[in-house]
């Protein structure tokens, strides 16, 4: 009789997660391939795929649930980040770095509901797009690399925390800081990787205490989680293999690219 009990016990727990869990399959074959997208992104070419989750998410959800989804799934993501860049980021720029972002993410709390979303993507798409084509074109070629700097870090870096709580669009200011400075490409990578460790755990409680995260979410982003260290791995990869110059000329493409899509959102919204 206990073990029938039991038995019908699990099959409840069973069932109610299921309940919880989202079961369109048109969800699934669009969030399979961003969860490794994201993760070859996080550990490849920062920013590669920044930006393109959540917009790609909303096809099939609504974008604030695809923001919060993502969420523990970008966290779990970093942790792996963490250990293939153990030590390996740049000790100039992180106390900056974190000092802006601290600032960006208590600006976002305070102004979550009041900042129009479609503004903010509007702007940092346009500021993505202008610094791109200035690196790809050639008009900032023979510029010699800048170096940290404590007014251009905070403003980059709270600017990042700030579009990254409000916007899910923190990669496009942060690559605006750290590209002009030419650092070695693993050196630039795990200080990405560190930099938005801190920022996505500062944002767990927060989420949880605007109502960003239920249950929901939260299954159906722990049914995701073992691609995430499939997708790190082949970032790692990628890395690892890419000419240093070509390394360069990517992730300046995929700014750009970042702009157009940001430009483009806020632009439909403003429209709407």
């Amino acid at each position: 009789m206990r073990a029938k009990r039991q038995k019908r016990s699990a099959t409840l727990a069973l069932t109610g997660a299921t309940a919880m869990l989202i079961t369109d399959p048109l969800f699934y074959a669009i969030a399979i391939p961003v969860v490794l997208l994201t993760g070859i992104s996080k550990t490849g070419i920062p920013g590669l795929f920044g930006g393109m989750a959540v917009p790609l998410l909303s096809l099939v959800i609504p974008p604030l649930q695809a923001a919060a989804l993502m969420l523990p799934i970008l966290c779990f993501i970093d942790v792996f980040g963490l250990r293939a860049f153990r030590g390996i980021y740049d000790r100039r720029n992180m106390p900056i770095m974190l000092t802006g972002l601290t600032i960006g993410i208590v600006v976002g709390i305070l102004v979550f509901t009041l900042l129009p979303r479609d503004s903010t993507r509007i702007l940092i798409g346009a500021i993505a797009v202008a610094f791109a084509l200035n690196n790809i074109f050639g008009w900032a070629r023979h510029r010699p690399p800048a170096t940290a700097s404590w007014p251009r870090g905070v403003f980059w870096s709270s600017l990042s925390g700030l579009t990254s709580f409000v916007a899910h669009a923190g990669a496009a200011p942060i690559m605006a800081y750290l590209l002009p400075q030419k650092l070695d490409r693993r050196i630039y990578v795990g200080t990405t990787v560190w930099f938005f460790f801190v920022s996505n755990y500062s944002k767990i409680l927060p989420y949880a205490f605007l109502g960003q995260l239920d249950l929901t979410n939260l299954v159906t982003a722990f049914v995701l989680l073992p691609l995430v260290p499939i997708g790190v791995k082949l970032g790692v990869i990628i890395q690892g293999k890419l000419d240093e110059k070509i390394f360069y000329q990517v992730s300046y493409w995929a700014l750009l690219g970042i702009g157009v899509k940001l430009l483009y959102d806020g632009g439909i919204e403003f429209l709407r």
